[in-house]
């Protein structure tokens, strides 16, 4: 285990350097704002931090820092909380402000304030479990960029006609899984998608060896039971087992 989190360490430093830069952009040109300003940008490049996004659901305040460096050390630097409690935004903002190296995004969001809530939060990219325009719209207008949820042929037409190319599949397991990702590359060859939903570390690599899959999103990172008992250490090993999910 030793040598697989020095393997993610390293490439956790190759990856960092252009965030570090953006980071640091996007603090220049908040000061004096009235919100953080959130870079606008491909939400593609999550999928360059590594192969597995968790998805985060956090039900104290005093978990979210110490589960977010928990994450960063086994190598998952991209960090979805979602907001389906009422202290997400809370611990969005403290992951933010106390854990730099991670790339902190709001889930579920549903509506425009939720939306606006999360860039005041400081959180760098949204998802959303399904797609409206007018999220996507209160997104592009704030500058966060959005992997929006989609689980049929239909949304997926919808979000790219407004110019989403890199899109959430949910629920992946119950909207047909690999085998609907499979037939949605034949009409969208253009398209990739992060698959959430009933996906686990044995499935994963399903997904992943998709051509139309850039990186697949799971809750079995953060386990309730390890995240209760606050056993950080169980959680950085399954980071670094999903981190060396693809080289």
């Amino acid at each position: 285990m030793r040598s697989a989190v020095a393997k993610v360490t390293q490439r956790i430093a190759e990856r960092s350097a252009p965030l570090r830069t953006h980071a640091a952009q996007r603090q220049e040109r908040g000061r004096g704002s009235d919100h953080m300003d959130v870079k606008q940008a491909d939400p593609q490049h999550l999928a360059e931090q590594g192969p597995v996004i968790p998805v985060i659901v956090l039900q104290r305040l005093e978990h979210a820092v110490p589960l977010a460096q928990a994450l960063v050390a086994g190598g998952v630097r991209v960090l979805e909380v979602t907001l389906r409690t009422p202290l997400a935004l809370q611990c969005m903002r403290a992951i933010a402000q106390a854990v730099p190296e991670a790339i902190v995004g709001a889930g579920t969001l549903r509506t425009p304030a939720d939306v606006r809530a999360a860039v005041h939060a400081g959180c760098r990219f949204g998802v959303s479990p399904g797609y409206t325009r007018e999220v996507g719209a209160a997104c592009r207008d704030l500058g966060l960029p959005l992997l929006p949820g989609v689980a049929t042929a239909s949304e997926a037409m919808a979000a790219s006609a407004d110019g989403h190319r890199f899109l959430k599949f949910f629920p992946a397991v119950a909207a047909g899984g690999v085998a609907m990702l499979k037939a949605l590359h034949g009409p969208f060859p253009d398209l990739t998608f992060c698959p959430t939903g009933g996906i686990t570390a044995a499935t994963a690599p399903q997904f992943l060896a998709l051509p139309n899959v850039r990186v697949c999103g799971g809750s079995w990172l953060t386990p309730e039971d390890a995240v209760a008992a606050g056993d950080w250490a169980r959680i950085t090993r399954l980071a670094a087992q999903a981190s060396a999910l693809r080289p």
